[in-house]
C-alpha cells in the first residue's frame, strides 16, 4: 500500500510550541490522530497573526483563507503533557494559495512526532469565491523566505 510522504518545510518561516493536553490523549493513551490535524490549525492560525492579521477570514477585507486539503504522516507518539515544536514553511505560492508544511517534533528529544501539509486557497467571504492570493500576503512571505 501507498504511504504519504510529506517534505520537511525549508526554509522554517515559523516556529510555536504547543503542550499536549489531556484533551488531546485518546483511548490509546496517546496523542490523538485528529489532535495533530487541530495542532496544525493552532500552529497556522499564530502563523497568520504573526504577520499582523487579525485570523485567517480577514487578510484583505473580506478576503481569508480556506483548507482545500489536508494529509499528515505521523511517525510516532506523543504524550499529555509532551511540548511539540511545530515548523512551518511554505514551500510554493500559484495565484490562488499555497501549501503549508508541518513539521511537528517533541522538545525534549527531538523526535518527529508528524509531518503535515495543508492546501491553502484565498478566499472573498463577500462574494463566496476564490480570490487571488494578496500581494501583502505575498510580500510577506517572501521577505521571510529572504530572511531565513
Amino acid at each position: 500500500m501507498a504511504r504519504i510522504k510529506i517534505d520537511t518545510p525549508k526554509p522554517i518561516l515559523f516556529e510555536t510550541t504547543i503542550t499536549v493536553t489531556i484533551s488531546d490523549i485518546n483511548y490509546g493513551q496517546h496523542l490523538g490522530n485528529d489532535k495533530v490535524l487541530s495542532m496544525m490549525h493552532e500552529s497556522r492560525l499564530r502563523f497568520i497573526k504573526s504577520l499582523g492579521y487579525k485570523d485567517e477570514v480577514n487578510i484583505q477585507g473580506n478576503i481569508g483563507i480556506i483548507i482545500s486539503d489536508s494529509a499528515i504522516e505521523y511517525k510516532a507518539e506523543g504524550f499529555y503533557g509532551d511540548e511539540i515544536i511545530n515548523q512551518i514553511g511554505i514551500p510554493d505560492q500559484s495565484k490562488y494559495g499555497f501549501d503549508m508544511l508541518y513539521h511537528l517534533i517533541r522538545k525534549s528529544d527531538q523526535k518527529t512526532i508528524a509531518k503535515g501539509k495543508t492546501g491553502v486557497l484565498f478566499f472573498d467571504y463577500g462574494i463566496r469565491k476564490l480570490s487571488l492570493v494578496p500581494e501583502s500576503f505575498t510580500k510577506r512571505i517572501d521577505e521571510l523566505n529572504l530572511n531565513s
